[in-house]
């Protein structure tokens, strides 16, 4: 048994969780690592045909999940999915909001449909995850919500704007939250990775040239799903409030809040030095 799940196991002897985008990615790579230590899943979806794929794998392990295809756009959907969960375990112990889309190119070309598409999935997902689920965690014994954004929440680079924007708002909500639910027990984890192997680029939107080149920073990266969700399950565990992954984003992180306009300064080359 790894140590984040050990710690959760022991502070959750119920072992409840629910994940948003857990058809794939890192929110199919938290599953997993819950599924094998026994967690009782709650999984959501808008990929109804990958995320019965996936349930029938779990099943097939013996794992105790259930799951609900959802677009996190549907804030009623969303909550009439938290509720049969929690209806169905008593609760839930452990929110995971991973669902997210990606868009890319100059900020002159994006579109109004681009920018409500993207803000839409990646910050009012959390939202409305975040809102059906908090309020239960209050309630009950507390609990702990991981809600993804990314190192382009501090790594605003060129072409990005649609994207940077929506993850630097999680990270904002993120921390309002913490401040609003901590005395209820709910403890809120904003998370920042970098870049890892993920399908994000399937589904993203922008010029060709532009798409193909976060492709590549994808395809080359030697960091796994399963890596990141194993460090971030371990942060979250250790009661962290701000997960960044892996160690060189963290300094780029620390370097921005000490020096933001010398951090602006020198992102370009920073950048291209870690692509």
């Amino acid at each position: 048994m790894t140590s984040a799940t050990h710690n959760l196991s022991q502070r959750f002897p119920r072992k409840r969780a629910f994940i948003t985008g857990a058809a794939s990615g890192l929110g199919l790579a938290c599953a997993e690592i819950l599924a094998r230590e026994g967690w009782q899943l709650f999984l959501t979806d808008a990929d109804s045909a990958r995320l019965e794929l996936v349930t029938q794998s779990f099943l097939r392990d013996g794992a105790s999940v259930t799951s609900y295809v959802c677009d996190v756009r549907d804030a009623d959907a969303l909550e009439s999915v938290v509720g049969a969960a929690c209806e169905r375990a008593g609760g839930i112990d452990l929110a995971i909001h991973c669902a997210g889309v990606a868009a890319a190119g100059p900020f002159h070309v994006t579109t109004s449909d681009d920018w409500r598409w993207v803000l839409e999935i990646n910050l009012m997902g959390v939202v409305n995850a975040s809102r059906s689920v908090i309020q239960r965690m209050a309630r009950g014994q507390g609990g702990i919500i991981i809600n993804i954004a990314s190192a382009a929440s501090f790594c605003t680079g060129t072409q990005m704007s649609i994207y940077n924007t929506s993850k630097a708002a999680v990270v904002a909500l993120s921390e309002s939250l913490m401040q609003e639910y901590a005395d209820y027990g709910v403890h809120v984890v904003a998370a920042m990775p970098g870049f890892f192997q993920t399908r994000l680029m399937e589904s993203a939107r922008g010029p060709d040239r532009t798409l193909e080149a976060a492709r590549r920073l994808i395809e080359t990266s030697n960091l796994a799903a399963e890596q990141v969700a194993e460090e971030m399950l371990w942060a979250a565990a250790r009661g962290s409030t701000h997960f960044v992954y892996p160690s060189r984003y963290r300094w780029l992180w620390r370097l921005k809040r000490a020096m933001p306009q010398r951090f602006q300064k020198l992102l370009p080359r920073l950048l291209k030095r870690r692509a």
